[in-house]
């Protein structure tokens, strides 16, 4: 009955929000091509920079964006913006040209994203924890000629530098405008990005084509070489998050966004929604478990992003009588560990709305606004059959067994595209269907549960095991912070289980006293053989942890043999 209530209230809302969505597209004269990106397979969209503008239309003197002590309304963020653009194009840059944006989360940051579009550019956002081969594939695959990059980083770039294809020194923007910039020196033949704030604030005359490439962003190559998503300037998915923004989002809110902004999860659930229904953001340079809620209330925030490997760190946070101090009234979360999701909610006094999505799933999602068990994902936001989960041969499978979820994507125009890879491009969309490569299960009430990635499951005593269902149990020891499972090869014909951790600062734990742990918690096929703690996992800008880095490194000196122990 609860869930049933909810569905009202939100189909209310959804009323509320596609009436003020075209409203304003109205005003706008859009209003048809609005439509035709909601409702139909016909791309039809625009880009953050119209949005940008728009809001400044509308609110150009309210509060959009603080970062520490900076503040910047819609109208200075808008101003910035022009001036990036007209400083990339003194520099030789022109429509369909590319710049690469290697910066931790910054106000810069986003002058240079926005102003990239009013140029006519596409931006490429690249993860600032890179170095070496991935570095350079990424800056060289993507056929950028410009980079922007924090000072602090400059130092992963020396090393690539030489054997970047397009990129020259002249063209490398240096950000020296942060204060971790300070005593670091810049070369001369570099250009420093603070010089771009001389150029003018009028918008440049220059207007981008609908299938001009705007945005370029990898996936984050966990499991092999990343792939590059490409946005065209009419498939931005812009109006699609505006709708959503104007769903559960409210003038007043404060959003506080700590991810970084190279990614899908804080540059469009965060920041595209803010902006659809004229609010504020609230920017965090990086993540700081130990500053995080003293950030929330700093800045008064009533809404935050947050994904499963976050909440677990946060729980294991000392407990402090502030804890349920903030003005926090939704959380949008992304993979909540079951077993966390009340705790989570009653330790800090929030409510979790859980959500399924990615940067390559077309768009295609899954959401539990209250309107599902704790621990689901809920239902899917699709019409009945357009929505599977299916086994290795695409076979439907019954509820209760684990498959890999499917959505049928529709025309070729609405496709996901890979930058210069056709190949991948095809195996993600096979007849009609968009294969997600996420397994997952369903109840017998139709609500969906997240199993793990179809390439993170291992063979083991002629069973498969989910890396991320033995992550789970292995969470639940108050020592252990984070850790990663895989597979590495057996003197069998099957796989080892291996888990790498790190512990909680001031706990201690030994590889015995976790097999033992582990020993009445999971199958015995299940429990890790191998066990290593180190000190920090390899991990994406989305808190990820790049598995192919620890299986290249596999059963290292200091990893504990629980077969071997057990013979003794």
């Amino acid at each position: 009955m609860a869930y049933t209530l909810q569905k009202l209230s939100l189909f209310k809302n959804a009323a509320l929000a596609f009436s003020s969505l075209m409203a304003w597209e109205i005003r706008e004269g859009r209003v048809t091509g609005t439509i035709k990106n909601l409702f139909s397979d016909a791309p039809v969209d625009i880009s953050w920079a119209d949005l940008l503008e728009e809001c400044v239309s509308r609110v150009p003197d309210k509060m959009f964006l603080r970062y520490r002590d900076e503040s910047f309304t819609y109208r200075q963020m808008d101003d910035n913006a022009n001036r990036m653009a007209n400083f990339l194009l003194s520099r030789g840059g022109a429509k369909g040209k590319g710049i690469g944006i290697m910066m931790r989360n910054s106000p810069r940051m986003l002058d240079i994203f926005f102003g990239t579009q009013k140029a006519g550019m596409y931006s490429v956002m690249i993860n600032p924890e890179l170095k070496g081969d991935g570095l350079e594939y990424i800056i060289n695959h993507s056929d950028i000629e410009y980079l922007a990059i924090d000072a602090e980083l400059l130092g992963t770039l020396f090393p690539v530098l030489e054997r970047l294809e397009r990129v020259k020194p002249s063209f490398v923007f240096v950000n020296d405008i942060e204060q971790e910039a300070r005593d670091i020196e810049i070369p001369g033949d570099m250009g420093r990005l603070s010089s771009a704030y001389e150029a003018p604030s009028d918008r440049p005359d220059i207007w981008y084509g609908p299938d001009d490439i705007c945005l370029l962003i990898y996936t984050s190559g966990t499991t092999g070489p990343p792939k590059g998503v490409v946005y065209r300037y009419k498939t931005t998915g812009v109006t699609r998050l505006r709708f959503l923004g104007r769903f559960f989002l409210k003038k007043s809110d404060i959003y506080y966004v700590y991810l970084s902004l190279c990614h899908g999860n804080a540059l469009f659930l965060s920041t595209t929604i803010t902006m659809s229904v004229l609010a504020q953001m609230a920017l965090a340079r990086k993540f700081s478990a130990s500053r995080f809620w003293d950030d929330v209330r700093r800045y008064n925030a009533t809404v935050f992003n947050t994904i499963g490997s976050i909440i677990p760190i946060l729980m294991k946070q000392p407990e402090k009588p502030t804890d349920r101090q903030n003005n926090v009234r939704v959380v949008f979360s992304a993979a909540c560990p079951a077993d966390m999701w009340e705790p989570f909610e009653k330790r800090f006094g929030v409510t979790i709305y859980e959500g399924y999505g990615a940067i390559d799933g077309g768009g295609k999602g899954v959401m539990n606004f209250g309107t599902a068990p704790k621990g689901s994902l809920g239902k899917p936001m699709a019409p009945p059959g357009w929505t599977k989960l299916v086994d290795e041969n695409g076979n439907e499978v019954p509820p209760g067994t684990p498959g890999e979820l499917i959505f049928k994507i529709g025309s070729k125009e609405n496709r996901v595209e890979y930058y210069k890879n056709e190949e991948a491009s095809k195996k993600k969309v096979k007849d009609g269907w968009l294969y997600t490569g996420d397994i997952l299960r369903q109840d017998e009430h139709g609500f969906l549960y997240f199993i793990g990635r179809n390439t993170e499951s291992m063979r083991k005593g002629g069973e498969n095991v989910s890396a991320y269902e033995v992550e789970q149990v292995i969470m639940k020891h108050p020592a252990v912070e984070e850790v990663a499972v895989y597979a590495v090869p057996s003197e069998m014909a099957e796989d080892e289980i291996m888990a790498t951790m790190t512990l909680v600062e001031g706990k201690s734990l030994t590889a015995r006293e976790l097999w033992d742990f582990l020993s009445d918690k999971m199958a015995k096929y299940a429990v890790p053989r191998y066990i290593r703690f180190v000190d920090e996992l390899p991990k994406t800008n989305t808190h990820r942890v790049i598995k192919r880095v620890l299986e290249r490194e596999g059963v290292t000196e200091d990893t504990y043999d629980a077969l071997k122990d057990r013979q003794r």
